[in-house]
């Protein structure tokens, strides 16, 4: 569908309502009154999503999907108790069941119906369709090429893949006081992925790229090269790296996606429902020093194009720029607005959901830690030996406690105050709140994530971005395969 140019509310209006066996919108209004009115707070949230992922690999075309989703989740708060209910369909018998599926936390209930999110004339990205501006064959031909360039660019390369997805979401939010939210989300992505070989021996790198725009963005010429250029030059530091030390290390991270540690160890444990149920290690902490001085720390739903961003979250509320540490001093929380209400504050944008058969929650959107005065390189100075990581791959983590496990898909030791050889199998063991207090050392070279990030929690996955300078832990445990 194409939504080029269009208001979200009058195009959200006629996709689920001017469709075949679409309910009345006076009937649902008074469902949704009946339903919600005597409770504390709740929403229908309709969602339409259409998506497709094209995969080539070893020089084939191994993948294509496309999939479309339509249907709506009605929640109904009461207190402490959630009713929840969701169908793929939107029609009225639909509504009439999920609603009496919700109408049971009403029992016994009386209470004060919270407040509509404030409306926002802001749009953060196009609500153009990315799927409709780039034909298959294009797409296919693409992906053809950067396997082709790859190849051509050193003999020693032995495999590529390549992907590049797409979605376009829409999403309307109608509550009982009859306030209804829209947004059209367009969300882009590009990965490519390298293994080259040298006498018998066999490393990968990988590089991605996205965000909230059209295809454009990632498959100009100049852009995707750079990414294939990127993965092949991952994939050859590799080949020479050296097997990692282990024991304790002052550790340098480099700047952009190495933010996803940060998010992950630390982020998570800043969500309202974790401090709520007090199981957050940050519970009751507010204004006092969790963090060296120089750590600031936001999370910022409004950046434009961006990954993580959302003109409203998945409530309706307006995203913002929350303030979660500043200068080491924990400031406040991300709140949907079941936490918010708990918590007498107000709600920060923070509420999101995987889709319309997921209840909303807590979460981030691009969380970044705030660049300070310290040249880079001075990072470096004083360590006698180290590791800098400056990119990750995967990793474990206790999202209550933030005890980390992190592997570095790119990694050098330092030796001296200087960069010395890529090391292979580096992991990072720690807990976020203790390593926030050993920031040694923040460096000036803010850079965002390129728009890959992913956050699973409780089940549920949404698009996030992260972002950090370069900066220096001291004392961090690193697991690898040399004694030293």
């Amino acid at each position: 569908m194409n939504a080029a140019g269009s208001d979200p509310l009058s195009v959200t209006e006629a996709l689920f309502f001017d469709r075949e066996g679409a309910p009345e919108p006076a009937r649902v209004r008074r469902l949704l009154v009946d339903t919600l009115g005597p409770l504390d707070d709740g929403e229908l949230f309709l969602e339409y999503r259409e998506s497709e992922a094209i995969v080539l690999d070893d020089q084939r075309i191994r993948s294509a999907a496309f999939d479309t989703l339509l249907g709506f989740g009605l929640r109904g708060v009461a207190g402490e108790a959630t009713g929840y209910a969701h169908a793929g369909e939107v029609s009225e018998a639909a509504l009439a069941r999920a609603a009496e599926t919700v109408r049971a936390v009403q029992a016994g209930h009386s209470g004060e119906a919270d407040v509509a999110p404030r409306a926002t004339n802001r749009r953060l990205y196009s609500p153009d369709n990315p799927l409709d501006g780039m034909d298959f064959a294009a797409k296919t031909a693409l992906l053809s090429s950067i396997d082709a360039y790859a190849r051509g660019r050193d003999a020693r390369v032995r495999q590529v893949s390549a992907t590049l997805s797409g979605e376009w979401q829409a999403v309307r939010i109608i509550r009982a006081d009859g306030a209804v939210r829209a947004d059209l989300r367009p969300l882009v992505r590009l990965n490519v992925a390298v293994v080259v070989e040298r006498d018998g021996r066999r490393e990968s790198g990988s590089f991605g790229s996205g965000g909230r725009f059209a295809y454009g963005a990632v498959v100009d010429d100049a852009a995707w090269r750079a990414a294939v250029d990127e993965a092949l030059r991952q994939a050859l530091v590799n080949l020479e790296a050296v097997d990692a030390p282990a024991g304790e290390l002052d550790v340098v991270l480099g700047p952009g996606w190495p933010g996803i540690l940060l998010h992950e160890a630390i982020g998570h444990g800043l969500e309202g429902d974790f401090i709520r149920k007090g199981t957050s290690a940050f519970a009751g902490l507010v204004g006092r020093r969790i963090a060296s001085p120089g750590v600031s720390v936001v999370d910022d739903g409004t950046l434009a194009d961006r990954r993580g961003s959302l003109t409203v979250d998945d409530e309706g509320t307006p995203t913002g720029r929350t303030v979660l540490i500043e200068d080491g001093i924990l400031k406040g929380f991300m709140h949907d607005r079941l936490s918010a209400r708990q918590l007498r504050v107000a709600p920060t944008g923070n509420g999101r959901r995987q889709s319309y058969a997921h209840v909303p929650m807590p979460r981030m959107t691009n969380t970044i830690m705030l660049a300070g005065t310290e040249p880079p390189e001075a990072l470096l100075s004083g360590i006698g030996r180290g590791l800098f990581a400056k990119n990750f791959g995967g990793g474990q983590v206790d999202i209550t406690s933030g005890r980390f496990v992190f592997s570095a898909s790119e990694a050098y030791l330092i030796e001296n105050g200087r960069l010395g050889a890529p090391v292979k199998g580096a992991m990072l063991i720690g807990d976020g709140p203790t390593a926030l207090t050993r920031i040694t050392g923040v460096a000036s070279d803010l850079m965002l994530d390129p728009g890959i990030g992913t956050c699973g929690k409780n089940s549920q996955g949404v698009p996030v971005g992260v972002g950090q300078p370069s900066l220096r832990i001291g004392g961090l445990t690193v697991g690898g395969t040399a004694l030293g």
